[in-house]
Parts: C-alpha cells; sequence; structure tokens
C-alpha cells in the first residue's frame, strides 16, 4: 500500500477540543504561554520582585486533528423509471461506486479553507476571515446541527455569490457551473454549520461515479463534505460495533438532512433519494404523491449485495425530454399508457416483496433470477413507452446473447447508462468477450455491487493491512491527489465490496432503526 507507515495508537489519544477540532495538549498549554508574552517578554516579568528571564522560541505550529476521509456510495433506479412521475413506487439502491473525500487540518497560522477536486479539474482557497460569517451567524439566520432545512435562505445564498462568481473564471460556462455549485454545496454547509473560529483545512474529493450519467454523483458528494463537517464539530458519535441501533439511526439522519441541502445547492428542488441512499446505503422505495412536499422514503434495510454491470452508453440525454415524450403518449393514449404505468409500479412492488421475503436467498440463481426477470419486463415496458434508445437495445442484445444476465436501462432513458444484474455462473470468457464489444462500440463497462453500505468513516486517514493494533499505511494529499484515475483510487482508498473483502479502518453507521424521511418524520414500514 503507498503511504507513510504510521502507528496512531498513542497518538491523540486524549483530545482536548477547541471549536470542535482536536488540540493536542502541548498546544492547549503553548496557547496559554502564548497569552503571557507581550513584546517577547513574559507578562510576569514585570512584576515586582521577578526577574527577567529569557523567553524560549516558540515551536511551530502543527496541525490540530488528523487527516481523516469520508465515503458515500452512488445510486442506480433499478424499477420503476418514469412512473415515479405520476405517484407510483420506484426503487433505488446503492452501489460499489463511490466518492472519497480526504479532509488534512493546516497548522493554526494558515487561515485557508481549500475545496479540491482534481477529476472535474477544480482547484480553489477561501480566506477564512473574508467568509460571510456575520450573514450567517446572524440569530435570524443561525442553524445548528441537530435543525432540518428544507428551504435555502436567499440572503444567505446571496452572501455567498462573490465567494462564488471567483470559482474557475477561466473554466468553460459548463464546467464553470459544476465547479461553483459544487463549492456553492461546500460554502453553504460549511458557513451553516461551522464559525470564524474554524481552522485551516484542505477538502480534497475523488470519485470514482461517472459525473452527469444519473448515478447520483452530486448526493454522494454532499453526504461526504456533510459527515466530514460534523465530524468536525464533534456532532456525530461512532460509527462503532456496539452503536445502539437509534443511536446509529440518528447519526444516519443528521447527515442526510443537511447533505439533502448540499443537494438543494446543486439542484434547486431535489427530491432526496439520491442523498438518502448515499446516506443509508442499500436501497430505498420511493413515491410521490405530490410535488408540493417532499416523498414518502421507505429504506429497504434487508436489500442483498448483488453483483452489477453498470454501462454508460456516453450518449447525451436530456431528462426533461424524455419526460415530456411519456408525457404526451399519456395524453394521447391514455387507455394504454396508464396501464403500463401500474404494470411498472407492481414490478417496484414485487421487487420489494421478494427481497423482503425470508424465502430470498441472494446466494440461488433462483432468487436472482426472479429479481432479473422483473427488470427484464421493466425494460420492455420502458421501450413501450419510447424512452429506451438504439445504444441501450444494443447492450442489452450483447449481455443477453452472452447468457450473462438481465439487463434494464436506468435513469430517464433515450440514452444514459444501462445495468445488468449478472448471472452468478457467468463465465470469464464470457465476461471478456463483452468487454472487448464493449471497447469496439465506444461504451464504458464498470463492474460494481448493488446494494452495499452507505456513508463511511476511516479516522484517522490511516488503512491496516492486518489488526488495527499493529498501524498502517497513511493516505496523506500527495498519494491521494495523485491516484491515477478509478483503479487508482480504489486501489488507495477503496472501501472494498462485500464482508469478506472489506477494507481494515472504514467503519459505517448500521442503518437499522426506525425509517426517516427528509421532513424528519417517521415513515411506514409497507412497501
Amino acid at each position: 500500500m503507498p503511504g507513510q507507515h504510521v502507528d496512531w495508537r498513542n497518538k491523540h489519544s486524549a483530545p482536548n477540543l477547541v471549536d470542535g477540532w482536536i488540540v493536542s495538549d502541548d498546544d492547549a498549554e503553548e496557547e496559554e504561554m502564548e497569552s503571557l508574552k507581550v513584546d517577547g517578554l513574559d507578562n510576569n516579568s514585570s512584576r515586582p520582585g521577578l526577574a527577567q528571564r529569557p523567553v524560549t522560541q516558540r515551536k511551530p505550529s502543527s496541525p490540530m486533528m488528523p487527516a481523516f476521509m469520508t465515503s458515500a456510495p452512488g445510486k442506480v433506479i433499478v424499477y420503476g423509471e418514469h412512473a415515479v412521475v405520476y405517484g407510483k413506487a420506484a426503487m433505488a439502491a446503492a452501489i460499489s461506486l463511490r466518492s472519497y473525500l480526504l479532509v488534512t487540518a493546516l497548522t493554526k497560522s494558515q487561515r485557508t479553507i481549500t475545496l479540491r477536486f482534481p477529476d472535474i479539474g477544480m482547484e480553489h482557497s477561501w480566506k477564512i476571515d473574508h467568509l460571510p460569517w456575520s450573514a450567517f451567524s446572524h440569530p435570524s439566520k443561525k442553524k445548528h446541527y441537530y435543525d432540518l432545512v428544507n428551504k435555502l435562505d436567499p440572503e444567505l445564498v446571496e452572501a455567498m455569490q462573490s465567494h462564488l462568481s471567483v470559482v474557475s473564471p477561466k473554466a468553460s460556462p459548463a464546467d464553470k457551473k459544476i465547479h461553483q455549485n459544487a463549492a456553492s454545496a461546500f460554502l453553504y454547509l460549511l458557513l451553516s454549520l461551522g464559525s470564524k473560529r474554524f481552522s485551516g483545512c484542505i477538502y480534497t474529493i475523488r470519485s470514482t461515479i461517472p459525473i452527469g450519467a444519473g448515478l447520483g454523483s452530486s448526493a454522494s458528494i454532499s453526504v461526504c463534505l456533510s459527515s466530514a463537517i460534523l465530524l468536525q464539530l464533534r456532532t456525530l458519535s461512532g460509527p462503532h460495533p456496539d452503536q445502539p441501533p437509534d443511536e446509529a439511526e440518528l447519526q444516519i439522519e443528521r447527515i442526510n438532512r443537511w447533505a439533502f441541502v448540499g443537494e438543494m445547492c446543486i439542484h434547486g428542488n431535489p427530491s432526496g433519494v439520491d442523498n438518502t441512499v448515499a446516506t443509508s446505503g442499500k436501497a430505498v422505495v420511493f413515491k410521490r404523491g405530490d410535488y408540493k412536499s417532499a416523498p414518502t422514503v421507505t429504506p429497504v434495510r434487508n436489500f442483498p449485495e448483488l453483483p452489477l454491470l453498470l454501462v454508460n452508453t456516453r450518449q447525451s440525454r436530456s431528462t426533461a425530454t424524455e419526460v415530456a415524450k411519456v408525457a404526451a403518449l399519456r395524453k394521447t393514449h391514455p387507455a394504454i399508457v396508464e396501464p403500463i404505468l401500474e404494470a411498472i409500479d407492481k414490478i417496484t412492488e414485487s421487487a420489494y416483496d421478494l427481497v423482503s421475503s425470508s424465502a430470498f436467498d441472494s446466494k440461488k440463481l433462483g432468487s436472482v433470477q426472479m429479481l432479473g426477470d422483473l427488470m427484464k419486463i421493466n425494460h420492455g415496458l420502458l421501450a413501450a413507452l419510447g424512452v429506451s434508445h438504439p445504444k441501450l437495445e444494443r447492450i442489452r442484445e450483447l449481455i443477453e446473447s452472452l447468457d450473462l444476465g438481465w439487463t434494464k436501462l436506468t435513469g430517464a432513458g433515450g440514452g444514459g447508462s444501462a445495468i445488468a444484474l449478472l448471472n452468478s455462473n457467468a463465465s470469464p470468457s464470457s465476461l471478456e468477450s463483452l468487454q472487448r464489444q464493449f471497447d469496439n462500440e465506444g461504451f464504458d463497462k464498470y463492474q460494481t455491487t448493488l446494494g452495499g453500505d452507505g456513508v463511511g468513516v476511516l479516522w484517522p486517514a490511516v488503512l491496516h493491512s492486518g489488526s488495527e493494533d499493529e498501524g498502517g499505511d497513511e493516505i496523506d494529499q500527495e498519494n491521494f491527489l495523485n491516484a491515477k484515475g478509478i483503479e487508482g483510487v480504489e486501489r488507495l482508498v477503496g472501501v472494498g465490496i462485500g464482508a469478506s473483502d472489506k477494507r481494515e479502518g472504514w467503519k459505517f453507521w448500521s442503518n437499522v432503526g426506525p425509517h426517516v424521511n427528509n421532513e424528519g418524520t417517521q415513515e411506514p414500514t409497507s412497501g
């Protein structure tokens, strides 16, 4: 494993806290001594009866906390696309493609906050003392970590604008929008939760999730930022193996609430589904009765981890165009389209019932085939609605001709991505043949896992090759930035896939408490 070998067992073992940051005992004592010095002399040197004594040169300051990481998954829509627009149920699940955030504290004298996102060519630094803290800390505006925020404050958004407009000024309009949206989410969370006393820090994001492919990349990043800032404020407990389920659920809810705020900064009016999946992992069933209220979100806690192929057609598409296409067809042929939408709803309901059944066994081909059959039927119905694409059909043809699994489009269709639930009997030679065909035809393939972990924490940023008591390899800014592509990032910091492949050091909150939606109310457990 790249990186410096370190042992954190005796480091930061009894931390002091200053505004949510860990400060060593030496630093605390140093601050006290510094307050006694004026113009290079101790204050007590001027007292009667006390002789002056030389002042010892102050040692250089050091970072006030160890580097740490957070991570969150992307998502796919497994069942229910387009029908969900008309009040039907849909199911979304986490995938093992993830975003990773490395947080590195600077010394006390370095009063800057830096956001780095090398995968999209973004980097910007802000002077902490120049940020609009006064606007966010005003008594009428101030939010606390436990608050529920359902909409952005226009005055606070306006207060950030001069700090956002300077981000990536030479980038293309499209890239500039992406960069400034990411900066907006970061600054709104930082300014809402933090204070001017925050110490300098570098936040570096790497993502293995294709951006702009409908796979929840922005929500994954929002969850990483939310959890990192809440951890710095020391407002999260755990995760640890003995954590009570209701306490673990509270941490997940807290992260999810503020990740939703980040999503509002990026998307304006998000459904809240992407950030919920990225926070809790596994899968959720969601249904929206109208667009005046938040959707009902029901976690599917026993959703199995299943092997999945994700294939990007690299065909651009417009969600609005595909939604309008279905709306026009429904208006013209309501007697035909309504039953199709009802059938898609029944597919989602059947999938929920199937994975919730005690008879379901993800290790048995028969159980997986039942889920796969539902995916094939769902794709056929979506194709009947006119939202497939020749490239999506080609991907389906290639996978099914080799008997590798069950395929459907995911998301709005019209291009974008396809997913395939892999047949456990798929041969390596068939997968290699498929890869060659995809390469020849210009498709990007990602072999991933469906239904994995949600938000995770690596504190400190040290991955262990054996037990945690043996020390490990430190992840620093240099080796994190230099990791090459998806494979390099996963090799360096990946959380691992499946219980037998989990990397030592990463920890996850166990999402086993009551069901909570973005309104903060409990949801029924029925599908």
